[in-house]
């Protein structure tokens, strides 16, 4: 097959769509043939040499993706050849083919573009184990998330909005928060012009003033500025660092909010047992994929562009007017493979 491999580490141009080993299933992964990926955050950081895959997965960079199965490994009964999946992958997703554990696979919605569903795994597996099975999110809390106009970002306004929550959110522009305002935000900062803290506190959650929850990417930039921005037993979740590693937390503010921080990863989750991939995985597909079906939520997609080409994909990331996700089309649902 072709993959995108790594020549060394550094910026996109480093990025090869060359010859990689054929996978092969062992006993419960499927063999997907790949028709699109996700490209996130973290795929930037491993080609720069700042996360590496987990021991034992292929170098080959790749957190999710769509296609069809190829074939089952032993062992496997819930998939067949032929079924149009997306999934959740722990690297690998740049490629014609790919191997994923069955527990991490879901069933392309009913009605969606194959290559739509490759937006969906990682931001759905992150956005509810997070605001859901960690911070327990629900009717009537105030919801921050940093970084509305993101994959992540897009997905959370929404599944947030349909479960009752108020959502606030930070972007860089006015035109990205109307954006946000249309999937459902009601509370839109611009983090160039306002102060987060100041606007949070003079709304309410259910704790009084300030967010219930907080979803982060910024890491140590915005520590301290997120429990400023807490009501009462309020939680920061953090799920980035693009604010840095390092930052001091003032215990006595805290405290006296009675709040909670939260750092939480999950590529290194285990596939299978308490708070695995599959066990995220399943409650996605019960509580999530019923909101897509019925076009309650939608994968917002910024750009699609050739696998080819994943060094512009991985701009696009980096850019102001980026909303949504950036999708690599491989092209195994049937147009022609790049590269060839």
């Amino acid at each position: 097959m072709r993959a995108i491999n790594l020549n060394g580490f550094g910026g996109p141009e480093v990025m090869e769509w060359s010859d990689a080993p054929d996978p092969v299933p062992g006993h419960g992964e499927v063999l997907i043939d790949v028709a699109a990926a996700g490209v996130n955050r973290a795929d930037l950081l491993q080609r720069r040499g700042l996360y590496a895959p987990p021991p034992g997965t292929t170098a080959v960079p790749g957190l999710e993706c769509s296609g069809v199965i190829a074939a089952v490994g032993e062992g496997v009964r819930d998939w067949s050849a032929g079924d149009r999946v997306c999934a959740l992958l722990s690297g690998g997703g740049y490629a014609e083919k790919v191997v994923v554990p069955a527990g991490q696979v879901l069933p392309v919605p009913d009605g969606l573009d194959l290559a739509a569903a490759a937006a969906l795994p990682e931001v759905a597996a992150t956005v509810w184990s997070n605001l859901v099975l960690t911070a327990g999110l629900h009717s009537g809390q105030l919801l921050l998330i940093h970084g509305g106009g993101s994959g992540i970002g897009t997905h959370a306004i929404q599944v947030a909005d349909r479960l009752g929550a108020r959502v606030a959110v930070t972007a860089g522009s006015a035109a990205k928060l109307a954006r946000c305002a249309e999937l459902g935000a009601s509370v839109l900062i611009n983090y160039r012009e306002h102060d987060f803290v100041d606007l949070i506190r003079a709304e309410h959650g259910l704790g009084g003033p300030g967010a219930d929850i907080i979803l982060d990417n910024m890491g140590a930039a915005y520590l301290g500025r997120n429990v400023a921005a807490l009501a009462l037993d309020g939680q920061v979740l953090v799920i980035g660092m693009q604010g840095g590693v390092n930052a001091e937390l003032n215990l006595g503010e805290l405290m006296a909010k009675r709040g909670t921080v939260r750092a939480t990863k999950l590529r290194d989750r285990p596939a299978t047992g308490r708070g695995s991939k599959a066990d995220i995985i399943a409650e996605v597909r019960a509580h999530v994929w019923p909101l897509l079906e019925t076009g309650a939520v939608v994968p917002v997609v910024h750009a699609e562009v050739p696998v080819a080409e994943a060094a512009r994909a991985h701009e696009l990331l980096d850019e102001h007017d980026t909303f949504g996700k950036v999708i690599l089309r491989i092209g195994n649902d049937g147009s022609s493979r790049p590269g060839r």
